[in-house]
């Protein structure tokens, strides 16, 4: 709310020389799942505390095209205030969510899991990975601190991935080791290490099914790179346990909801 009301508030309503007591609807304008209800409520609640919120339904639910999923009432140069924040809020979380969704449909075997990423706008990771559960997704690690993921580009600067792992599980200190391959030959050379996870990066559907025969009797298996909703089904059928999808949270689209008066 500070962004939209410093240095001098709400210029264009303080315009208005009437503040009477209005209801507004807040309808989707799209197909959806819905999210940010709370947090829609709370700019609302930011601008005037005696504003009355009331959810028509509840953050997670399947929202058809037209359905009103909010009634706020308050003083109308309040509602102006906080309207575009709370409407920004709704539509990007639904956003996240139903993006996330069309990807959880996608995968008939239920043991394979959608997850999230680190590529999320800044300052604003918590609300689109909470986006990602909303949609059936699952979260990957809040921050560098939460796992010790080696990735190319670190095996690239240290040149040498067996020597990687093993400081890894020598300085883990409880956190869980995954381990990024880009080839069957860079699995092969740390089958046997341990570790929990194996991450394969953009590999064929053909390199991939062979690296989790290979790997499933040792370690977690996940898939990333490079998956869209074209070919997310066959990656899924390789048996792997795990898909990473960055666009959940860096491509979603804004639902279109709107605010009648």
């Amino acid at each position: 709310m500070l962004e939209d009301l410093s240095p001098s508030g709400d210029i264009t309503t303080k315009l208005l020389e009437k503040n009477k007591k209005i209801k507004i609807k807040i309808i989707s304008n799209e197909n959806c799942v819905i999210g940010g209800l709370n947090f829609a409520k709370m700019a609302f609640k930011y601008s005037d505390k005696n504003i009355i919120f009331k959810s028509k339904t509840k953050d997670g639910k399947n929202i058809k095209k037209g359905k009103v999923i909010a009634l706020v009432e308050g003083r109308a140069k309040s509602l102006l205030k906080s309207e575009r924040v709370a409407l920004n809020f709704l539509c990007l979380i639904s956003g996240v969510a139903t993006l996330t969704k069309k990807f959880v449909n996608k995968v008939k075997d239920k043991s394979c899991n959608i997850y999230c990423t680190r590529k999320t706008i800044p300052n604003l990771r918590k609300i689109q990975k909470y986006g990602v559960k909303l949609g059936g997704g699952k979260n990957h690690r809040f921050n560098l601190s939460d796992e010790i993921l080696i990735k190319d580009n670190h095996i690239a600067i240290d040149g040498n991935l067996q020597k990687l792992v093993k400081k890894a599980t020598k300085n883990k200190k409880g956190k869980r080791i995954t381990i990024e391959v880009d080839n069957l030959n860079q699995l092969k050379k740390i089958l046997g290490l341990k570790f929990d996870c194996v991450l394969f990066d953009n590999m064929s559907i053909k390199n991939l099914k062979a690296g989790v025969n290979i790997a499933k009797k040792y370690y977690e298996t996940e898939a990333s790179g490079n998956i869209n909703l074209k070919n997310i089904e066959k990656i899924a059928r390789t048996g792997v346990e795990r898909i990473s999808i960055g666009s959940l949270t860096h491509s979603a689209p804004s639902v279109d909801l709107k605010i009648e008066y």
